[in-house]
């Protein structure tokens, strides 16, 4: 497996912000070096853009993940914890939307012959692995030439695939101490006043603008107002 400039740079990105001891260096390696065992267990997580790829992150000691956590709640898990690392590999393919991490078993996708895997050490040795595979054109690479017809293909081969679609009426921020405190009857505070039209999500990205309405019972959101990607980019 060749691994291109991209992909390096999303192995060394990632490094940079993992919460271990470090510095983390991130070298090229072998999919067959990670054990089975560990790589069963990795955070997983898709990244959907212009260059699309399948990411994983493996670590020999989780202890410092629940440390940075700061709770041994399962309100927070390893995957939270590893969010900014896995956004911060993403940068490297440009533009596009990443997917919530989650624990997985990821050892097809470290074992698989498209997959780049890069040897996390800090200054004890070893400390993980991360997996990156892309999908579609690579970064860097040329573009294609297509016509309108090809275009159109393209957007068939994809037109049946399920996209998340989030209406959010408001947003705060709580320590992980008021977070643990609540209970029923408890009322967070939202940063929108009432009447303010609520976000329309894709995939977590702002796309859209509507107002809540009811419809046979059941919430909806009418559509009022539709938005490029530059105003809807966060």
């Amino acid at each position: 497996m060749i691994t291109t400039t991209a992909e390096h740079e999303a192995a060394t990105s990632l490094a940079a912000r993992l919460p271990l001891p470090g510095p983390l260096t991130a070298e090229p390696c072998s999919g067959s070096d990670v054990p089975s065992t560990n790589a069963a267990t990795a955070v997983v997580a898709s990244f959907v853009g212009a260059s699309s790829a399948d990411l994983a992150v493996v670590l020999l000691d989780t202890r410092p993940l629940a440390a940075a956590a700061g709770t041994p709640s399962p309100l927070v898990s390893p995957a939270d914890v590893l969010v900014p690392a896995l956004e911060a590999a993403s940068v490297s393919f440009g533009d596009g939307v990443l997917g919530t991490p989650a624990v997985e078993d990821a050892v097809a996708l470290f074992r698989d012959a498209e997959t780049s895997v890069f040897r996390l050490a800090g200054p004890s040795g070893a400390v993980g692995w991360f997996a990156v595979r892309l999908r579609g054109t690579r970064p860097g690479a040329a573009p294609r030439r297509s016509s309108g017809s090809a275009g159109a293909s393209n957007l068939g081969r994809i037109s049946n695939v399920e996209m998340a679609m989030t209406v959010e009426i408001g947003r705060t921020r709580m320590s992980v101490r008021d977070v643990l405190d609540l209970e029923p009857g408890a009322v967070i505070e939202l940063d929108r006043s009432a009447g303010a039209p609520a976000d329309v999500l894709l995939n977590g990205r702002l796309v859209a603008h509507g107002e809540v309405v009811v419809v046979d019972q059941d919430y909806a959101v009418r559509i009022t107002q539709i938005l490029d990607v530059a105003d809807g980019a966060q």
